[in-house]
Formats: C-alpha cells, structure tokens, sequence
C-alpha cells in the first residue's frame, strides 16, 4: 500500500490529536516565547538587513569624515534616549503582568496612559537642556557638529516615546508592533528620504542626514503611538484610572541605573575613541562594530520573548517551570549566536568592503569584540531576569562596575591603540559582566544561567 493510501487509510484521531498538541505547544509558554522570539528575530533581520545597507550607502555617500561625525552625534542620540525615560519602558514587562494576573486593572490603565505622558515629559525636558548646553558650548565644539546635536536633541522626545511604546506592546507579545515601527520602518524612512535628497541634489553630509532622521523618527513614533492605542483599546476595558508613580519609580530609577551603565557600556568605546582619534578610524570602528553586532538581534530577540515571562511564572510561584524555562532562554540565545558569530567572522571583510575599501582596516576589531559578544551569550537573558525577579540594585552594581572597566581600560588603550584597544577594553568588560550576571543569578535566585552548566547536571 502506497503512503498516500496508509495516510488515508490512517486512524482519524491521530490527526486531531496532532493539532490538538500543536495548538497546546503554541498556547504554551515555551511555544509562545518560542514563536514571539522567532518573530522578533525575523523583524530585526529584516532591519539589520536595510540598516546595514543603508549605511553602507551613506558611508559611500558622505565619505569617512561626514559619516564620522553623523555616527557621533547618534551615539549621542542613543545614549541620551535610552536612559531620559528613567526605566519606564522597562517595568512594562513587570507591571503590566502583575496587575493583569491580579485583575487591577485601575492601576493598569493608569500605567498604560502615565507612563507615555511621563516618559514624552522627562525627554522633552532634557532635550530643551541638551539645546541650552550646546548652544552655550559652541566655542568649543566643532562646527560641523553644532547643527546635527541640535536635530538630535529635536529627535529626541518621539524616540523616547517610541521606547515607551515598544515596552507596552511587547508586554502583550505584540511583537512586530513592538519593534517593527522603530527598527524596521524607521530605517526604511530614513533611508527614502536620504534618496530624495541624493536625488534632488542636496549636501548629503551630516546635518543632511539628521534632518531625515528627525522626520523618519517622529512619523514611525506617532504611528506606532495610534496603533497602540488601537490594540490596548481591545484587551483593556474602558474604566478608571490609578497612578502608582511612587512604586512605578521605585522600581524603575535602580533599573535605569542598570540600564544607564549598560548602555554606556555598549557606547563607551566609540565616546572615547572619537576623543583621541580621527572620525575615519571612528567610522571604520563603527562599521565593523555593527556589523558583527548583526549577531546580538539573536539575544535581544531571546529577551524580547522571555522578560514577562520570567515575571508571570515568578508571580504565579512555579519555581521548576522557571528555571527549565530559564535553561531553555540561555540555549535559545548562545547556540544561534555561535553559528551567527562564525559566519559574520568568516565574512567579514567582504562585508566590510562593501562600505569602502577602507573599511576592511576595521576587520581584526571583530575578531577581539566577538569575544565579548559569546561571553554574553553564554548567559542568556541574564539582566532581564534579575531585574523581572527583584534583583535589579545588584544588576545595576554589575553594570556600574563592568562600565568603570570598560571606560578606563578604554582612556588608557584607545589613545595608543586605537580600535584595537577599544575593542580589547570591550570585550573584556563584557566577559566580566557576564560572569557577575551568572555568579549573582546563581547566589541570589539559585538559578544556572551559563549554557552548559544544565546540561553538565543532568
């Protein structure tokens, strides 16, 4: 009898039964972090995808020089949005499943509106400071610069926002609305509207560029901002409002000095190296750093999946279904990264080519930054799951300590170095940091995080 006649012929309840477990696996939690990360990884593939070629595009364009001080300036960008938000952004993922387990939906709505209000407040505020300390600091700063740091501080608000909004969305796992606005859509805008300058005969130098980047991040901003409001309008009933900003802060301010320190962890080698050495070494630094850093999509899509996770099954006092789930996060994340990391190393200079011949001096910075970057996969998610469980002072004492390292190994290497150095200080601050995640995951919660440590137990 053929296969076609024995699967014809076949029992008719093995059929349902092999949805029915289908369908179970992806309502489970292992399935739904499982498909949410899977999706999260896609969405960020496809940006790295459009980032990486637009940059390249854009190197070609602007040439070392102007590219230099335009990767300067969103440094500077980044690292001032990703901190004004004071860590509202990153208590969605804790509060938004504890009031909804606890059927407080008063203090979740309120959560749901304050929070963008507070957030669009605290970034509007700074980036009016950020404008009066430029505009008191221009004797000193470089011309060129002058005009791209004050777009910058004009971005700011609606990047800020958008952060705020991506919190929200992915506390539903509404993970394409969560990221695809702001790392997909973004860089598409952004990336047009360089085209039509291009086009149309415009300068493309720095201030050029911040232009398009000021309107690509306030459009994608606001059109996520109503197409949250359309989603949460679904799940959340209509109701009274309660404003816990007291515990809200509580929170949030140690993880933000978490955060803080480790976002100035992830820039602090470009800082330093635009300090003591010219903006084409920087550039040629910048490249090979993000184009190694296509491999992280993998950990941040891993976290993206698994933060309110952790919260729910800590909340929910399922202590073995959180540490299986937590040894199953960290393979998600290394094993990926290994092979990632493997082929973005044997491509290197090819890819690097592709933003000028020059370029591929930056190659050798990838091979001493991938050390970094297995350290930290090696330990999954380990900051998201200290700070969704409690432990976020001491996560934050971490990352202080690991950025200390980084910005004072970087002072003594760089100047003499160069990339080289900077890369050195990197990945070893990053090895450092990785091991106190582990050691504090371990003392602290009693859970293993380094990759083969579970599997050594069992």
């Amino acid at each position: 009898m053929s296969c076609t006649d024995a699967d014809q012929h076949a029992d008719p309840a093995a059929r349902p039964g092999l949805f029915a477990r289908a369908k179970a696996w992806l309502s489970s939690d292992q399935g739904t972090a499982q498909r949410v990360a899977g999706m999260a990884f896609v969405i960020r593939v496809a940006a790295a995808g459009v980032v990486f070629v637009s940059q390249i595009v854009l190197a070609r364009w602007m040439g070392g020089t102007e590219f230099g001080i335009y990767v300067s300036v969103w440094t500077w960008l980044l690292l001032a949005g990703d901190t004004v938000h004071l860590g509202l952004p990153l208590t969605a993922q804790r509060f938004i499943p504890e009031y909804t387990h606890r059927n407080d939906f008063d203090t979740l709505r309120g959560f749901l509106i304050g929070s963008r209000w507070i957030t669009f407040g605290l970034a509007t505020a700074f980036a009016l400071a950020g404008a009066i300390g430029i505009f008191l600091l221009r004797p000193w700063l470089d011309p060129k610069t002058v005009l791209p740091f004050y777009l910058a501080c004009v971005s700011l608000p609606f990047y800020a926002l958008a952060l705020m909004c991506d919190g929200l969305a992915r506390s539903y796992n509404w993970i394409g609305l969560a990221i695809a606005p702001h790392s997909l859509l973004r860089p598409i805008v952004l990336f047009a509207l360089m085209a039509l300058a291009y086009v149309a005969g415009y300068p493309i130098d720095a201030a050029t560029t911040m232009i398009a980047l000021a309107a690509a991040i306030w459009s994608t901003s606001l059109l996520q901002l109503i197409l949250v409001d359309r989603r949460l309008a679904g799940v959340v009933p209509r109701g009274p409002r309660a404003y816990d900003i007291r515990r809200w802060f509580s929170v949030s301010l140690p993880i933000i000095v978490m955060w803080a320190f480790y976002t100035a962890l992830a820039y602090a080698d470009v800082l330093v190296l635009q300090q003591f050495r010219p903006p084409v070494e920087v550039a040629h630094y910048y490249a090979a750093l993000k184009t190694l850093l296509l491999v992280g999509f993998i950990h941040f899509s891993v976290s993206a999946a698994v933060a309110h996770q952790f919260t729910a099954l800590h909340v929910a006092g399922d202590r073995a279904e959180l540490s299986a789930f937590v040894t199953r996060s960290v393979r998600w994340t290394f094993w990926p990264s290994l092979a990632a990391t493997l082929i973005m190393l044997a491509l290197g200079k090819p890819l690097l080519w592709l933003f000028g011949p020059d370029f591929v001096a930056g190659y050798p910075f990838m091979f001493i930054l991938a050390i970094g970057l297995m350290a930290r996969a090696a330990v999954g998610p380990a900051e998201r799951l200290l700070n969704m469980l409690g432990e976020q002072r001491i996560c934050a004492v971490i990352y202080a300590l690991a950025f200390a390292v980084n910005a004072g190994a970087c002072m003594v290497l760089a100047p003499r170095y160069g990339g080289l150095g900077a890369a050195c200080a990197t990945s070893f601050a990053i090895v450092l940091e990785s091991t106190l995640l582990s050691l504090a995951a371990k003392r602290r919660l009693g859970l293993h995080l380094f990759v083969w440590r579970p599997a050594a137990r069992r």
